[in-house]
């Protein structure tokens, strides 16, 4: 059998091909060869952006040697062995030849085959010289074909060893302009909007897609340079990313992908915590904390860097300077949370400790100079359309900040500097949807960057998002809206401001009546309004309590059940919110899932709820959980298999439960014994 290749999983301008397996027949080779003949004459010179004359001539030759092929195919001709090592070259060399065409013609590749122009050139010419030094060992003399055929044949080879295949001058102008456009954008210039449109005019990039298209690729490629640890391509590719950014912007006014093609609009928790990485870093080891711990001093740090600095014989807090009065280390669980989904916020590998504040920082510096530049002007562009444009073009502005705003702190510091966030605000208020939508997702965006939270409470922008939430002309918008609330809660100062506004009822209410979205949307934004304890009552008034139990009891999300637990663990803390608890069904509910959830972060919420309702409820529930038999059964594992912070509270339940049995068989021995007689205990 030959060896088959998945385009699809290669990466571009690479070359995994194959001579055929040893021992395989002619007659499989020979079928191959046509095969792959056909594939490479389907290429149409047409569809090439750049290098059609090369690509040109290199289907035209493979032409040639097809109607040999089939030639031989037809005639059932028996191959020598030496004819049969010829034809494997061939098939090594055609391979490559259609992985090259495939590259040229790739969607979304049309700039970056244009700036490895000379390359690509130059493969053409080794893979035709391959071809001639193939025919010119062919034995022609042993293959019984006509001789019409084999004059094409040597004619293929002669001019195989003759042709140029040099760069097209074309190809070198368009080339050159793109090089000219970011050398200005590296020296500050802003560059003719003419010159841009030549040269996607040269490549036929024609639309707000396709030049989308372009932009996906090149981070793409940008993310296979990272993984594989080689960055001298990074900053070349970083800058036609900022060039393709600006150009899309400023060249196509028209969106012709609205509908099939939305940026991420429905936030969920997986994209929520995205804060400045600088708080999620421990102070010894500079890195993000994957196990973070509060000691006495009231400071966090990593468990393993802190532990060591204890086993060290250290009894200073590292930070302070203060002197601990106890060693024990206090699991942020909160905190962990936060840093959790900060990591999948920004694609980074919770799991990898050594490369995540390299990772995220490459979101917070751009990638080049030219990047930088190209963002600084197309974020004062964008101001201007949302300050003095059309409706129209104030809903695109909008629309180009989602997208920007999207994934890179960086993009979302230049907007926020821009002064993009007033008039979004203002675009908040429209009747028109669409518009409405864009302008609140793109405050949702810029909200994950501290100085975005901060432009935003400093211009009074609560207010209109709050009524978004309230009143948004979609559940989509009300959803965003939440998501928004919950970012600007992270702020410490911003949670007793929102408190103080009808957002909490809103928030109830959209947990109550939104999609599965929007209610976990609203269940976030009331997570991080409770870390302020003052907001925990007027979460209670508001009657979240009841509506979060329903969502146990109706949804199968396993992350809308967590979330909703984490939020339950956080009122129950209180008696107020034990009250509430145990005034509904939620009781039974836990227990179940603290059976049944697949997750360790599950069944830790569960127990944090259960220890709440014991400690704050009373001997009264602890009763009703002691005659549960199985609770023991399901507490008794998790001392061993879960978190070390799930084990301690898993022991403390285990520790009342047991006592409460105690309790009740003293008391029992107490009433049978008969009075005028001791009890012995053994």
């Amino acid at each position: 059998m030959l060896q088959k290749f998945d385009g699809t999983d290669r990466r571009i301008l690479t070359f995994p091909a194959v001579h055929p397996c040893e021992g395989i027949s002619p007659v499989t080779l020979l079928n191959s060869l046509i095969t792959l003949s056909q594939n490479i004459c389907n290429f149409q010179a047409k569809s090439f952006s750049t290098q059609r004359r090369n690509a040109r001539e290199t289907i035209r030759q493979v032409g040639v040697l097809l109607i040999f092929l089939e030639e031989i195919r037809d005639h059932g001709l028996i191959l020598p062995e030496s004819v049969t090592l010829c034809l494997s070259e061939l098939h090594l060399t055609f391979q490559k030849i259609q992985f090259l065409l495939e590259d040229c013609t790739r969607e979304g590749a049309r700039l970056w085959m244009l700036t490895k122009a000379q390359l690509i050139a130059t493969q053409f010419r080794i893979l035709i010289r391959a071809v001639s030094t193939a025919l010119d060992v062919l034995p022609l003399n042993l293959i019984d074909v006509g001789g019409e055929v084999k004059e094409l044949v040597e004619l293929v080879a002669k001019q195989a060893r003759k042709v140029k295949f040099d760069l097209h001058p074309d190809d070198q102008m368009a080339g050159n302009r793109t090089l000219e456009i970011l050398n200005q954008f590296e020296k500050g210039i802003e560059p003719d909007w003419s010159s841009l449109k030549w040269v996607l005019d040269y490549l036929e990039i024609k639309s707000w897609s396709e030049c989308n298209k372009e932009i996906k690729f090149l981070e793409q490629e940008i993310g296979f340079h990272l993984s594989d640890n080689d960055e001298r391509e990074v900053p070349f590719l970083s800058s036609l990313v900022g060039m393709m950014s600006y150009s899309r912007a400023v060249i196509f006014e028209v969106l012709d992908c609205r509908n099939a093609e939305q940026p991420d609009t429905r936030s969920n928790m997986d994209t929520f915590f995205r804060l400045n990485p600088e708080d999620f870093r421990c102070p010894i080891s500079l890195e993000l904390m994957k196990d973070p711990v509060t000691v006495s001093t009231g400071q966090t740090y990593d468990r393993s860097s802190i532990q060591k600095w204890l086993k060290a014989g250290n009894m200073l807090c590292p930070k302070t300077g203060e002197k601990l009065t106890s060693t024990e280390l206090v699991p942020n669980s909160a905190l962990r949370k936060l840093i959790i989904h900060f990591c999948a916020d920004n694609g980074v590998s919770f799991a990898k400790s050594g490369k995540q504040s390299h990772d995220i920082s490459r979101t917070i510096v751009p990638g080049s100079q030219a990047a930088a530049e190209a963002m600084k002007f197309l974020s004062r562009f964008l101001t201007r359309k949302l300050v003095f444009g059309t409706t129209g073009q104030k809903n695109k502005a909008a629309y180009e900040i989602r997208f920007l705003a999207k994934s890179n702190m960086f993009n979302r510091s230049c907007l926020v500097d821009a002064g993009t966030v007033p008039p979004l605000l203002k675009l908040l208020s429209s009747s028109d949807m669409s518009t409405q939508q864009n302008a609140i997702s793109a405050l949702l965006k810029l909200s994950k960057h501290s100085s975005g939270k901060s432009v935003i409470m400093e211009v009074g922008g609560l207010e209109p998002i709050l009524s978004v939430l309230k009143h948004g002309l979609s559940l989509e918008a009300k959803q965003i809206a939440a998501a928004t609330i919950f970012y600007l809660s992270s702020v410490k100062e911003y949670r007793k401001l929102i408190g103080e506004t009808e957002a909490i009822p809103a928030l109830v209410e959209l947990m109550k009546e939104g999609t599965i979205c929007g209610k976990k949307n609203a269940v976030v934004a009331i997570f991080g309004l409770l870390l302020l304890q003052k907001n925990q009552q007027k979460v209670l008034e508001a009657g979240a309590v009841p509506i979060l139990v329903d969502l146990l009891t109706c949804s199968d999300k396993t992350e809308l059940v967590t979330d909703t637990l984490a939020v339950l663990a956080s009122l129950a803390e209180s008696i107020e919110g034990t009250s509430a608890i145990l005034q509904t069904s939620a009781l039974p509910l836990i227990m179940g899932i603290l059976k049944s959830s697949a997750t360790k972060a599950g069944k830790e919420y569960c127990l944090s709820v259960l220890l709440s309702l014991c400690i704050n409820g009373g001997v009264e529930t602890v009763g009703v959980l002691a005659k549960h038999s199985s609770l023991m059964t399901l507490l008794y594992p998790i001392l061993t298999d879960g978190t070390s912070n799930a084990g301690k509270k898993a022991r403390s339940l285990i520790k009342i439960l047991q006592n409460f049995h105690d309790a009740n068989s003293s008391r029992l021995m107490t009433s049978t014994a008969p009075h005028d007689q001791s009890v012995h205990v053994w």
